[in-house]
């Protein structure tokens, strides 16, 4: 299992960027792939933004296609989530989630919580309007 901490979060109006941050522990992150995850007050969690062990074609939930990206740098062990136009509901909990790579990693994508064996202790996002 590979440990996550996020950070980056923050306070930002309507219209802002942010861009949070999670440190893998272990000298195998470049073998995970790697999502992100919020969740909002009294809702479930929800799949923001996914990208595989080989840093190959990264998807996103629709809500925030063309707003967020996602990207790696596996010499750091950091994955990133860069979040633009936000909007107020954008704010949630945000949490890395880590899985082993596969054959299928890019082949498939994996956008429920059931798919990630390990968890950050997330990082909250707030937007206010």
């Amino acid at each position: 299992q590979v440990q996550l901490v996020e950070s980056g979060g923050g306070l930002v109006q309507a219209g802002g960027s942010l861009r949070v941050s999670c440190a893998a522990s272990g000298r195998t992150f470049s073998s995970y792939d790697m999502g992100w995850f919020r969740q909002a007050p009294g809702k479930e969690r929800e799949f923001v933004s996914a990208i595989s062990w080989s840093g190959g074609s990264p998807y996103y939930a629709d809500s925030v296609k063309g707003r967020f990206t996602i990207s790696r740098d596996n010499a750091k062990n950091t994955v990133y989530l860069l979040m633009s136009s936000l909007k107020p509901e954008d704010t949630a909990i945000y949490y890395c989630a880590a899985r082993r790579g596969t054959y299928f990693s890019d082949r498939r994508q994996y956008t429920a919580p059931a798919d990630f064996g390990s968890w950050g202790q997330g990082t909250q996002v707030t937007v206010s309007s």
